[in-house]
């Protein structure tokens, strides 16, 4: 499985030129820390009539990284495909943890698993740049496809997960503002 993953990767290093180079590495820095996904939670949070758009995002986000970076990522303890190949020239400094899941595929389809069940209009362009950045992260050699492939399958996950989160929250609040335990 390795050999036919580094297979695609190697595939993908043929589209490399001064421009994809610069936008890959571009588009891979918007997904660091989550770092786009966290900013536009924010800033759902600030507006009233999105501020359950920007909790749910914030909860999936929060689920994302909890399961990745926390769980997964030193169970797997997968290397990483520039380990494996040494002969490419990385773009961007080596990652220090492991390989899979892909962190920042799991929180951009975090983003969007979460703004697809909130039914909000962003979704689609946050989905666009989920995309991007997923394949950046193959582009730039530091992930395998079924590393991306299963951040894409956490990160819904979290998504739909941080919106029941906040519903279930939700009901909790009410029920209690609703019984007079809220004041």
């Amino acid at each position: 499985m390795m050999t036919l993953e580094l297979g695609i990767l190697d595939s993908i290093q043929r589209l490399r030129g001064p421009v994809m180079d610069r936008a890959m590495v571009f588009i891979t820095r918007l997904g660091d820390t989550g770092a786009v996904w966290l900013l536009l939670a924010l800033v759902l949070l600030l507006i009233p009539k999105t501020r359950r758009y920007g909790a749910v995002m914030a909860v999936s986000l929060a689920l994302e990284v909890l399961c990745c970076n926390v769980l997964l990522k030193p169970l797997a303890a997968r290397v990483r495909p520039c380990d494996a190949n040494t002969g490419i020239a990385l773009l961007v400094p080596r990652p220090t943890d492991y390989s899979f899941p892909s962190g920042h595929t799991g929180a951009s389809f975090a983003a969007v698993g979460a703004l697809l069940r909130c039914k909000s209009r962003l979704w689609l362009p946050a989905l666009a740049l989920a995309c991007l950045i997923a394949f950046s992260r193959l582009y730039l050699y530091v992930h395998y496809p079924s590393d991306v492939l299963d951040g894409i399958l956490l990160g819904l996950a979290a998504g739909f997960a941080g919106e029941r989160a906040v519903n279930l929250a939700q009901r909790r609040i009410g029920a209690r503002v609703g019984n007079g335990q809220g004041k």
